[in-house]
């Protein structure tokens, strides 16, 4: 089969690749499905902010405790509605109050309202059984200890 020619563009030098002559297209392109995608979105205006300090020597063991059963509930919950999303802050600093912040981002009040809710459905229908969600609740205290909770307004 014989090549075919494509006539040259002034915008791109005669020895480019198809590939090449694309690849700004395709960048410009992506970037419209991604800045259409984030203005479709729900927009946060409130968060729900939790503050935890790890036990002494428990950082590691918390930070696994969260990524093995807090964020499979939380991801189950977001599915459901409760939030938009949510991103967990480990403090750098040891004289930090608090080691570990839980933002929860939310699209107004009728949210916050339902969050702690939608997160106990969420752990319910994750693990059925309530003696086992009990020893994991008893489990996580020995973890953490809770500092405190913040709603905030988000201005954008």
């Amino acid at each position: 089969m014989k090549p075919v020619k494509l006539r040259h563009h002034r915008f791109f030098h005669k020895d480019q690749s198809y590939a090449m002559r694309a690849k700004p297209f395709l960048i410009i392109g992506l970037l419209l499905i991604i800045a259409g995608s984030t203005l479709s979105q729900d927009h946060a205006t409130v968060a729900s902010v939790y503050y935890w300090r790890a036990k002494p020597d428990k950082i590691d063991e918390y930070n696994r405790y969260i990524q093995s059963v807090a964020e499979p509930i939380d991801e189950q919950a977001r599915k459901n509605g409760a939030f938009i999303s949510v991103t967990t802050f480990l403090a750098e600093r040891d004289s930090s109050a608090w080691t570990h912040m839980r933002v929860f981002f939310l699209r107004d009040s009728i949210q916050l309202i339902n969050l702690t809710r939608l997160l106990d459905e969420a752990s319910v229908f994750l693990e059925p059984d309530e003696a086992k969600r009990k020893k994991r609740s008893a489990y996580a205290a020995t973890l953490r200890d809770f500092v405190g909770h913040e709603i905030l307004r988000i201005l954008y």
